[in-house]
């Protein structure tokens, strides 16, 4: 098969010939239709995460076809479609794992980072991790939900009750979120990179209430905010801009280091949460939910060879909506 491999971090991704990885104990071996870009994967490449089993092939926002089960695979049938997210597994037995939690578990492996992930024809998956993916969605349009929808989701709920709700950062994430946001009739105000206008046109596109610079003034004080950008003075700028009990959610893997936050920002009891990959409840719950929504997704195909190509212009924000590797001829077909 082929794959995009990952060697070196800070080296770009090698086309390379593999073979076809064989299914065990647990696991589906999937045929990949699609896999989903994001900015963690970004982190992966560009070495901010640095705890990669290296040669990796990265991709965890995967839909594919099964192939083949092993034995204890789960209730899945060859031939199914089915979703792979950020979570690849964990130890079933520690007591976030026990209390339904296992997005906490410290021997947890994650896809595209301690497991091989989707940029490649094939790949292997733990049954237990995996999704049914909702008819009605594309693969290529289905491919955003699986992380980019399924952390914006677990970032929601702490505010799903906010009427004003902030996002700091305009790409996939939040471009999903908006459309749960609006579905429960909170009025959104987008924050984008400075002078990115394309992304403040797309937020308004999309229902956003307002939207302008990071670092610029609300015209009304929100009730909560998410931030998505990899950057600490979001939570300054959040924190200001949220009213009095007002909620901070840190939806990323990775940012830059919080600068000192004054305690007169914090007092009045706001607050700051940060949030930590999926568990399976969030799949469970979200996916059947942005099919009755219907959450529609922006995807910028790129064919698997064209990876770099990808992460550049994600990493240069060149795009809005998200980016999907193409890797099998009927990616595009509802099922």
């Amino acid at each position: 098969m082929q794959a995009m491999v990952l060697k070196k971090m800070g080296q770009p991704l090698e086309l390379m010939e593999l073979p076809q990885p064989v299914v065990s104990d647990g696991q589906l071996l999937l045929r990949v239709l699609a896999c989903g870009i994001c900015r963690t994967d970004l982190h992966v490449v560009d070495g901010d995460l640095t705890e990669p089993r290296l040669p990796l092939v990265p991709g965890h926002q995967i839909v594919g076809i099964v192939e083949a089960l092993g034995d204890n695979a789960g209730n899945f049938s060859v031939g199914q479609r089915v979703g792979v997210p950020w979570l690849g597994g964990s130890c079933g037995h520690c007591e976030f794992c026990a209390s339904a939690r296992e997005n906490l578990c410290d021997d947890a492996v994650y896809t595209g980072y301690q497991v091989d992930g989707g940029f490649a024809e094939y790949t292997l998956a733990e049954g237990r991790y995996c999704f049914p993916v909702p008819e009605g969605f594309s693969a290529l349009q289905a491919a955003p939900l699986l992380c980019a929808g399924l952390i914006g989701y677990r970032s929601w709920r702490p505010v799903a009750d906010a009427g004003r709700l902030g996002f700091y950062g305009f790409g996939a994430a939040a471009h999903i979120l908006i459309q749960l946001a609006r579905y429960h009739q909170q009025e959104v105000y987008a924050f984008t990179r400075p002078g990115d206008q394309a992304a403040q046109d797309f937020a308004l596109k999309l229902g956003a209430r307002w939207a302008g610079d990071s670092g610029v003034s609300a015209p009304e004080l929100l009730d909560g905010a998410i931030i998505f950008a990899p950057d600490g003075d979001c939570v300054l700028q959040a924190l200001r801009a949220v009213k009095k009990g007002g909620k901070v959610v840190c939806a990323g893997i990775h940012m830059s280091d919080i600068p000192p936050i004054p305690y007169s920002d914090l007092w009045g009891e706001r607050s700051i949460q940060s949030v930590a990959n999926l568990t399976r409840a969030d799949g469970e719950e979200f996916l059947p939910l942005a099919a009755r929504i219907p959450i529609q997704t922006e995807v910028h195909r790129y064919p698997l060879d064209r990876a770099n190509q990808a992460l550049d212009d994600l990493r240069n924000g060149r795009l809005t909506g998200a980016a999907v590797l193409s890797i099998a001829p009927d990616s595009s077909l509802q099922n």
